[in-house]
């Protein structure tokens, strides 16, 4: 991954910031998109890694941010080598309690999200026979309980990615996901915090998992490092799961 380029959405906390400090390294230079600035500052900070990190702001529910993202990055490395969507939003609750807005957040984000940057990607990625790498979820390869807005949202991330694949195998560009179960990340932590026991809620939410545990943000960096990587150089459409054997 030696000075390969690449922008990851969402990477400014999470998975999407235990990403970048794998590919920085591997010696790669990384961009973290995001919206908010403090949070970009704070991650850069967390990185310390000078010149070869840079955070550019942007909502990737706009297109025109996307783009702009994408001509930040080719100014400063002249390219594109890899491009992460890891940005996205988790709500669940039944489904006569979703609300108008939290439908078109969730789609927003996730899906539209995903689309628009990678499809404000693609030009460079030919241009470098680079690779993408989406974040899906074990809930867009099967069905949780009253997670049918979010399973709806990666089950079209999981689809987009084998269609895309398809669609760009002949530009020499790769198209994978991971479909992680549960993660410890920052917004995982929030949610256990939120319930009477963090601790019995942990227990609880881990149970389900045959190894016992859920997964660290490192774990599914690391399954994204790989697919990234010339390692995966014979791989395409693929949704690796990182779930624990949760979907075995």
């Amino acid at each position: 991954m030696q000075d390969k380029r690449i922008l990851i959405s969402g990477g400014t906390s999470g998975i999407g910031l235990a990403a970048a400090k794998l590919f920085l390294q591997a010696g790669a230079k990384v961009a973290l998109m995001g919206r908010s600035e403090q949070r970009g500052k704070t991650a850069l900070q967390e990185l310390e890694s000078g010149d070869s990190a840079i955070f550019v702001q942007g909502d990737v529910s706009r297109l025109a941010d996307c783009r702009q993202a994408l001509q930040q990055v080719s100014a400063k490395w002249a390219g594109l080598d890899v491009l992460v969507n890891s940005a996205g939003i988790y709500v669940e609750g039944a489904i006569e309690d979703m609300t108008e807005e939290e439908i078109a957040t969730v789609l927003d984000i996730n899906v539209k999200g995903t689309y628009y940057l990678s499809q404000a990607a693609v030009p460079y990625l030919k241009e470098s026979r680079g690779n993408l790498v989406n974040v899906a979820s074990d809930a867009g390869v099967h069905g949780n309980y009253y997670c049918s807005l979010y399973c709806a949202s990666k089950g079209a991330v999981v689809m987009f990615t084998k269609a895309l694949a398809l669609e760009l195998a002949g530009f020499g560009v790769r198209v994978n996901a991971i479909a992680p179960g549960d993660i410890l990340t920052p917004l995982t932590e929030a949610q256990l915090q939120a319930s009477p026991n963090r601790e019995d809620a942990l227990r609880e939410m881990a149970s389900v998992y045959p190894l016992g545990r859920i997964g660290t943000a490192e774990e599914a960096a690391a399954a994204i490092k790989f697919l990234a990587s010339p390692e995966a150089a014979f791989i395409t459409g693929t949704i690796l799961t990182v779930d624990g054997g949760l979907t075995a």
